[in-house]
């Protein structure tokens, strides 16, 4: 290592710091051809951590020797021949099915164990990875999914992406952070990158220097959710692209040696900058990076939630690109790859995946836009989805994974569907499911967000149950939603979510989002409502009335 451990000595560390002083994550990829020969009983499970570090959580039930396995995608996009390759490892080994997650990444289930080193050089044969897609190290660098083509772009930071990303990718001085890391580089005015849940993230600015107008990034750190949501706040610096890295390593470099490691629950980035504030952390960088000129000005304008449904032209002349919804995130490996062979015959060839869980296929010439959209898939997925179905968001929930006290994927879309089928609002409502509070759906920033937990029956019967939490946003540096109580039953909580609907579309001023209502009506307000239709819905189900 080029670097000093500088926390070797404390005797607080955690579990799994003192197991990251033994063993470096990234050996893991070592190990794997011996453990997939031997079988999964070989695997210590001391060792499980480990495969984070290769994108790999086991997946439950613990003994069946599957995977729940992650592919880096960054900033989205994707070529051709890397399409066809994720489509084909969804279908050889993931059962038919993959996800995109909320960082643009590609996620499988059911890999298993024997198949790793066959996926591994699949993957790097088309430049992709599942290196430090989990683990302790800096997870996929996300960003504007429309990088170089955006008309709402300040420039095209497709070139800075992936400079920052083989900076750090598999870079032995940084595989060993205290927890995730978090990256996000965009410069898509209306906040695409969703910059402030982020532990790093560059944004869009301006400045005049030397008289010229130029345009950089302002940084912002420290963002995060999970049971103790932070907003990243702002570096009173402004950056110019060439000097990206030079912050990026500032930052990591400061996490690494200074974050914490005596508790798991206090790790991550977040926590260092909100004990040292803002301008401690921002000295700190300063003395490694040297002087940077003053913030200049920031051209965010607003937030677009990561939505891009329909279609719509490129700053490229004569080229559109096309925003098409997969509800919560789940799609079929046959249809990933239809896409893939549309965007062949009618575009570049490129998909491209958005962190709200969708699907962009880019550089459709205009001549070619009405042959694309005429293909019976977009009857299945929608460039112009409902209005509940296309702003569904979910976390991977209990079906697969070790965490999630709920179902999530399956709840949701049930739920949205339904939704879809009896209210009509002139307003999308953004609703994001998560299956506990590590917030992998990014619950806190949904107009609603749904929380899974567990309550007892009078019989002492553990069932599955919901919180709702209320106006959530990325406008104006973000608010996080806010907690309405009352526990929901599974089986209420889409009789409960449709009457607070209804109570909003009728209460509700017209052209107002939901952001804006909860804001004017208040959270007591809310509150008493839902009481009342908590309240009622139990009545109705009581004497099996509720639908």
């Amino acid at each position: 290592m080029s670097y000093e451990k500088v926390w070797v000595n404390n005797e607080q560390l955690n579990k799994n710091e003192r197991n990251k002083l033994k063993k470096d994550g990234l050996s893991i990829f070592e190990d794997i051809p011996k453990y997939a020969q031997q079988g999964f009983d070989s695997i210590p499970k001391d060792q499980y951590m480990y495969f984070k570090y290769a994108g790999l959580t086991v997946q439950k039930p613990q003994d069946k020797g599957l995977f729940m396995m992650r592919v880096k995608v960054p900033t989205g996009i994707l070529h051709y021949d890397q399409a066809m390759t994720l489509a084909q490892i969804g279908n050889r080994y993931g059962r038919g099915t993959l996800d995109i997650t909320t960082r643009q990444s590609v996620q499988y289930h059911w890999i298993p164990l024997e198949k790793l080193p066959a996926i591994f050089e699949q993957l790097k044969q088309v430049g992709l990875t599942t290196s430090e897609a989990e683990g302790d190290a800096p997870r996929n660098v996300v960003g504007n999914p429309l990088a170089g083509i955006d008309p709402d772009e300040l420039f095209d930071t497709r070139p800075i992406v992936t400079r920052v990303f083989h900076f750090f990718q598999d870079n032995p001085d940084f595989s060993n952070l205290p927890r995730k890391y978090k990256i996000s580089i965009n410069t898509n005015v209306y906040n695409a990158g969703h910059a402030e849940i982020n532990d790093l993230a560059f944004t869009p600015a301006t400045k005049i220097i030397d008289g010229e107008k130029m345009a950089g990034f302002h940084v912002k750190v420290g963002g995060g959710l999970a049971a103790k949501p932070y907003l990243a706040k702002q570096l009173n610096a402004f950056v110019l692209p060439e000097h990206v890295i030079a912050v990026a390593e500032a930052v990591t470099i400061l996490y690494r040696d200074y974050g914490y490691r005596k508790s798991r629950a206090r790790a991550r980035l977040k926590y260092l900058v909100a004990d040292w504030g803002i301008k401690k952390f921002e000295q700190k960088v300063f003395e490694q990076t040297g002087p940077l000129p003053e913030a200049g000005k920031d051209e965010i304008k607003g937030w677009n939630g990561g939505f891009f449904f329909g279609s719509h032209r490129q700053k490229q002349h004569g080229l559109n690109y096309v925003g098409i919804s997969i509800p919560v995130g789940r799609i079929q490996a046959d249809d990933f790859l239809a896409f893939a062979e549309l965007a062949k015959n009618y575009g570049s060839g490129d998909l491209r995946t958005v962190n709200s869980q969708n699907l962009i296929v880019p550089d459709i010439p205009d001549h070619n836009l009405d042959l694309l959209l005429q293909d019976p898939i977009f009857k299945r997925y929608p460039i112009h989805p409902p209005q509940f179905s296309g702003y569904a968001m979910a976390c991977t929930g209990n079906e697969f994974c070790n965490l999630a006290l709920t179902n999530t994927k399956d709840r949701m879309r049930e739920l949205a569907e339904a939704l879809d089928h009896e209210i009509k609002l002139d307003v999308p409502v953004r609703i994001y499911m998560v299956g506990c509070t590590n917030s992998c759906g990014q619950r806190h920033i949904a107009d609603i967000g749904i929380q899974g937990l567990k309550i007892k029956t009078p019989n002492q019967e553990l069932i599955d149950a919901y919180e709702l939490f209320v106006g959530g946003s990325l406008i104006s540096g973000g608010h996080f939603n806010e907690r309405l109580k009352g526990r929901i039953p599974a089986t209420r909580i889409i009789s409960v979510v449709r009457q607070l609907l209804l109570f909003f579309k009728e209460t509700k001023e017209p052209g107002e989002h939901f952001f804006e209502f909860k804001n004017r009506v208040g959270l007591d307000r809310l509150q008493s409502v839902l009481d009342q239709i908590i309240e009622k819905v139990s009545q109705l189900d009581e004497r099996g009335d509720a639908s």
